[in-house]
């Protein structure tokens, strides 16, 4: 499960040359042995203690859990019922993790990878699973959308876009299943790009009511989309967070925090009309950044609709460009998979692990689901209206 939001356009180091030139190598932890499960829990404990970039704010006691469970893997061999307890051990250690983007990946894809954020999302009272895709291509296309409508695929036909009318109204939909927009607009394969183009010749029309960005269920994808996108709803650049990196190996070794803003693309027009976010649970990474992109839109016509996102704010980059990140091990797991900075939103709140609420709460509603009724949706043409 790999959420990609690398805002590596906003950062303070401009390449990765120039960035590792100017601040102190990390230790790095695919240079410590790991031929046993113990030599590999001290590979993965000073890659934490290193690259995680939380620890200012997380809850976990990384110094009590290297006196915990140090002795504990040191009695460990290699048998499968060793390695069980290992796995065991790294889900206990793991638990509490703020990073929401955390994944350990297994060496054996047999096993499942740990992922903290999915089991603190499983214990929402109000924890649904995702809407199923076919829902937006059935229910939504058939009930709530015109019949002039607008459908594409991605380039390689995994992803369905989405855009239309909604009945009785001029309200724009669009559903955006994955952040990969500029990327298909540019493809010289699928048909996204018609749905995007009509989703933008769409917001030049006066008469426009409103739109409503669909972003349920979407696991996030490219930082580009940020302003190819929601730049689009405004003629000047404006700041809705602040990112922070660390500057060395120690714990809380950070730089200090650069501002986050939105960039709109030659031409584009300042949109007044309401623009609403449709967001849920499963609305993760690069989908949390549109929603508080929007949420922060200058002329205050942002709105979102629907339940706390996921949780996972935080950047991703290549751990070779900062002092952060994921890094490879090679026994029991062959990479944790983490978040390569911080990010707050511009009122200096930070959300990360918690999730971005909604401005009007739309619960899941499963039986109205089974016969068709988007009571989620519904409750964001109203928002428009």
């Amino acid at each position: 499960m790999r959420y990609l939001y690398a805002l590596a356009s906003l950062f303070v180091c401009l390449s990765a040359t120039s960035c590792r030139e100017e601040l102190p190598q990390i230790n790095a932890p695919d240079k410590y042995p790991k031929g046993n499960l113990s030599q590999e829990f001290d590979a993965f404990w000073n890659g934490m203690n290193n690259n995680y970039l939380f620890w200012d704010v997380d809850p976990t006691d990384w110094d009590g859990v290297y006196r915990t469970y140090k002795p504990l893997f040191a009695q460990l061999s290699s048998d499968e019922k060793d390695v069980e307890q290992a796995y065991a051990y790294y889900r206990e250690m793991t638990a509490r993790f703020v990073d929401s983007h955390y994944v350990l990946i297994p060496s054996d894809r047999t096993m499942a990878s740990i992922v903290p954020a999915a089991s603190r999302v499983r214990k929402r009272p109000d924890f649904h699973l995702p809407i199923p895709n076919a829902h937006y291509s059935g229910p939504v296309l058939r009930s709530y959308l015109n019949q002039n409508s607008v459908v594409g695929l991605s380039p390689d036909s995994s992803a369905v876009l989405i855009a239309g009318k909604i009945k009785n109204t001029n309200i724009l939909y669009f559903r955006i299943p994955s952040f990969s927009l500029k990327e298909w607009y540019t493809a010289r394969t699928g048909t996204a790009k018609a749905v995007i183009q009509y989703v933008f010749d769409e917001l030049q029309q006066p008469d426009l009511r409103g739109i409503i960005l669909d972003v349920r269920g979407n696991g996030g994808g490219q930082v580009v989309d940020l302003n190819f996108l929601v730049g689009r709803l405004t003629d000047k650049s404006y700041v809705y967070g602040a990112n922070r990196m660390k500057s060395g190996m120690g714990r809380l070794d950070y730089l200090p925090w650069v501002e986050a803003a939105v960039y709109p693309p030659a031409g584009a027009k300042s949109f007044t009309k309401p623009v609403v976010v449709l967001a849920d649970m499963h609305s993760v990474s690069m989908s949390e950044a549109t929603v508080m992109a929007v949420k922060a839109l200058p002329g205050g016509n942002g709105r979102i609709v629907g339940e706390r996102t996921w949780g996972a704010m935080a950047p991703i980059a290549d751990n070779n460009v900062f002092n952060g990140g994921g890094f490879p091990l090679t026994t029991l797991f062959r990479e944790v998979y983490m978040s390569s900075g911080m990010f707050r939103y511009k009122d200096g709140t930070m959300y990360e692990g918690v999730g971005f609420p909604p401005d009007v709460e739309a619960n899941y509603d499963g039986q109205a689901l089974q016969i068709g009724k988007d009571t989620q949706l519904e409750k964001a043409i109203d928002a428009v209206r």
